[in-house]
């Protein structure tokens, strides 16, 4: 009987022991979350800068409609370029994100998909995944004015014409960041992230003098 209470008894404390470590690691692991600055989307410094003017350029799209992409919008409509390529795997998985991420948004967004190459290789393209009705554009002048060097790359374009974010979408994070980025007023993620901490960092040392 009294090997059996003592046995409960070490169990009971083992038990214990996992749930405080438990916690201490939870704990833990929110700390590192907050400390872990959110990803944005790639910012490269070819093509039109954040603040600049869209390059004025009239296309045709897939479907033979006359498009112009930049300058300002006629209907007061941001624009959201997404280069992508047939062959590329990730442009696939993160398209219905920039479908759907750009439907959300309040005012609403134009999507121009652009790419280049073959155009029965593209008209199979939109085909097998549904993209009928979409602007799609083929257009080697487009990738060249935009600099795209890597895919799937994104541009956000507001309604005057003016390049607010662009960068590397891998994810549906980097495209909301594009978004983000704009009703921030800064050009990426990131640099509001690090003006902010900044001027967190200024405060604290403000307030230390201050007690001093």
């Amino acid at each position: 009987m009294t090997t059996l209470l003592i046995s409960n008894a070490i169990l009971w404390v083992a038990v214990v022991g996992l749930s405080l470590v438990v916690l201490a690691l939870a704990r833990q692991i929110g700390v590192l979350h907050e400390r872990v600055a959110p990803a944005g989307a790639l910012t490269t410094r070819s093509g039109p800068a954040p603040g600049e003017a869209a390059p004025v350029l009239d296309v045709m799209t897939l479907d033979g409609r006359a498009l112009r992409i930049g300058g300002a919008s006629a209907q007061g409509r941001r624009t959201l370029l997404f280069f992508l390529s047939p062959t590329c795997p990730v442009c696939k998985t993160v398209l219905p994100s920039v479908l759907r991420v750009a439907a959300s948004e309040v005012p609403p967004v134009d999507v121009v998909l652009a790419s280049d190459g073959d155009r029965g290789e593209h008209v199979a393209y939109v085909e097998r995944n549904g993209l009928a009705g979409l602007a799609y554009v083929l257009s080697t002048e487009l990738g060249l004015a935009y600099a795209i060097g890597k895919l799937p790359y994104a541009v956000l374009i507001d309604a005057n014409g003016v390049v607010r974010a662009k960068g590397l979408v891998n994810s549906r994070e980097h495209v909301e960041s594009l978004f983000e980025a704009d009703r921030l007023g800064v050009a990426t993620i990131q640099d509001y992230i690090d003006a902010h901490g900044a001027r967190s960092a200024s405060e604290g040392r403000s307030a230390r003098g201050d007690a001093a």
